[in-house]
Order: structure tokens, then sequence, then C-alpha cells
């Protein structure tokens, strides 16, 4: 368990990979602050408190059952259109998506700019921007637009979830 002052960070298996998942003391409440999507060569470490265990938990559950809904206090990130954005994909059901374009339409921004903040997302998975997909296929993932490690980790959910 690494800890700097009030943050600790943990690694949790995953089918896809490993997790990374930081929580973080705000305001004297424990919320989890970054999500990373790890390879399957980085070393574990364990939940080292409640919050990291219960989300490790909650993940397990979702892995199983991909109708899951994750329930953990978020630290306050991004800016107000970021926020659109996320918020716009929280109301995404699983097994659905939508596209760029559908949100922009929704948020009233441009699908370039919903894919920048789906990019910019700290909590993968809680936030499922993997959900949101280009009018022609599946889009890129987390910046990323070649067939790589992300992209792969976004075909898996999608499967997972019963899309693809």
């Amino acid at each position: 368990m690494s800890s700097l002052g009030s943050i600790e960070y943990c690694v949790i298996s995953a089918p896809f990979g490993h997790l990374g998942v930081q929580t973080e003391l705000v305001d004297g409440s424990l919320m989890i602050s970054k999500i990373d999507y790890l390879p399957p060569d980085t070393a574990l470490i364990s939940p080292g408190n409640a919050l990291a265990k219960a989300f490790s938990k909650q993940c397990a559950q979702y892995f199983n059952d991909a109708s899951t809904i994750f329930d953990v206090p978020l630290k306050p990130a991004g800016t107000a259109h970021q926020q659109k954005v996320w918020n716009a994909t929280l109301a995404i059901e699983t097994g659905k998506t939508m596209t760029y374009g559908e949100i922009a339409k929704q948020i009233k921004s441009g699908p370039r700019a919903v894919g920048t903040a789906c990019g910019a997302n700290p909590y993968p998975l809680v936030t499922p921007c993997h959900r949101v997909v280009s009018a022609q296929g599946l889009g890129g993932f987390m910046k990323e637009d070649s067939p790589g490690f992300y992209r792969q980790i976004k075909i898996w959910l999608l499967k997972h979830e019963g899309v693809l």
C-alpha cells in the first residue's frame, strides 16, 4: 500500500488487465480520486482502506454481472463541460451505447469536444465513457485511436455488457 498523506493507491485484478485505484481524503471524506486501466503485468497492491475494499468488491460484482451499479464517492473533478459529458454517460444503461454526436446534441456541444471529455475521464468503468461510440463504429478510447490496449478494454467492456 503506497501512502502519500491521505492518498492511497492500490492495484486490483480485472479480466482485461489490472485497475489502479487512488483514494484520497477530501474535506474529511474518503473518495476515489483516480482509476487507471493498467496492463496485466502491473504488480498488484492490496486495497488498504474500506473504500478501496468496497470498490474492489463492486468491481468483482460488475465483472460477474454487468448490470452492477457502482456506488462509491468520487472526488469532484473536471470542467463544467466535462462534467456534463460524464453525467450524460452515467445515464446510458448497461447494454446500450450512444454516439459522440448524440451526447453532443443532448448537451449542446460538439462531438469532438465530447470525445475529448471522455478521454479525460478520471473514473473509467464507474463513469462509463466506454458506452460512447463513434457513428462509424467503436471510436477511440482514452485518447488512443490505435487498436491498442485501451481499445481492447473498450471492446471487452462492451462485449461484457452485451453490446458487441
